[in-house]
């Protein structure tokens, strides 16, 4: 007997990734969708960047035109539709704006992960960008993710303990995004891996044991997708922060050796367990 096929499927939920493309794997959109997928939302992309890089570095980064960006952008959300947006790599000033103005028009919640640098220190954010990230893209922003570089680089302080977090989500929340999420792994060794969340009133600090792995390229994107993902199924900021914490510190503990350099966290972990 020939089986029945199966009924129709549920949709997922919907999550869009806009940032650039990483031709190892390891971050960006490809990082995103992977992200996505493990967390059972279904992942679309606008690619802003295609980079040409490796476990070693970023040899080269060619940016899209901002009417490439607006035309895939608007392709998805007015066929589709989306329920979370995530933004990443938005490397000038022009590229900034367009986006901002197209989250700022769309009624889901969105994710702005402001990537200044790559894990190995390439630039990816022009400098004069930076003034449309602060007054465009943060204020469009439900939960911004800043590493303590990104912080440094935005508003100009310098974390160097946790009790300077607090600084650190004070400076970006005055920029207009409802909650940031100032991530505090570059405090390095001696900390735990903390993470701080908050919308200027409601804290909630994020602990995990620091890993001893050197194969964390990708974090950050993996972080931010994670809560967009979270948000996309319906979580609030805290759950969703909460939730994508524990996904991000099982990938990084699973990550893994690629090429010569610095390789990616798992995103594939819960599944190889």
């Amino acid at each position: 007997m020939i089986p029945a096929p199966p009924g129709p499927a549920v949709r997922p939920p919907l999550c869009l990734t806009v940032a650039g493309s990483d031709s190892g794997g390891g971050a960006g959109i490809q990082a995103d969708l992977k992200t996505m997928l493990a967390l059972g939302v279904h992942g679309m992309s606008v690619v802003t960047a295609v980079t040409a890089q490796n476990s070693l570095g970023v040899r080269g980064a060619w940016e899209l035109p901002p009417e490439a960006v607006e035309a895939q952008y608007r392709a998805v959300v007015d066929d589709i539709g989306v329920q979370a947006v995530k933004t990443g790599m938005l490397a000038s000033a022009e590229l900034v704006e367009t986006v901002a103005r197209l989250i700022a028009a769309t009624a889901a919640p969105a994710v702005v992960d402001p990537v200044g640098v790559s894990k190995h220190g390439d630039a990816l954010l022009a400098a004069s960008a930076l003034e449309a990230v602060r007054t465009l893209l943060l204020p469009a922003a439900t939960v911004a993710t800043p590493n303590l570089d990104e912080v440094a680089q935005l508003t100009g302080v310098v974390v160097t303990d946790e009790d300077g977090l607090r600084r650190a989500a004070g400076a970006i929340l005055a920029y207009g995004p409802r909650w940031a999420l100032i991530k505090g792994g570059h405090l390095g060794a001696g900390h735990d891996a903390v993470d701080l969340l908050t919308d200027g009133t409601t804290e909630l600090w994020l602990r995990a044991p620091r890993h001893d792995n050197r194969h964390t390229h990708g974090t950050g994107c993996t972080l931010a997708s994670a809560v967009a993902a979270g948000l996309a199924r319906g979580l609030d900021v805290p759950a969703a922060v909460t939730a994508a914490k524990d996904y991000v510190t099982g990938a990084v503990a699973a990550g893994f050796a690629l090429g010569g350099g610095i390789g990616p966290v798992d995103h594939a972990w819960r599944w190889r367990g």
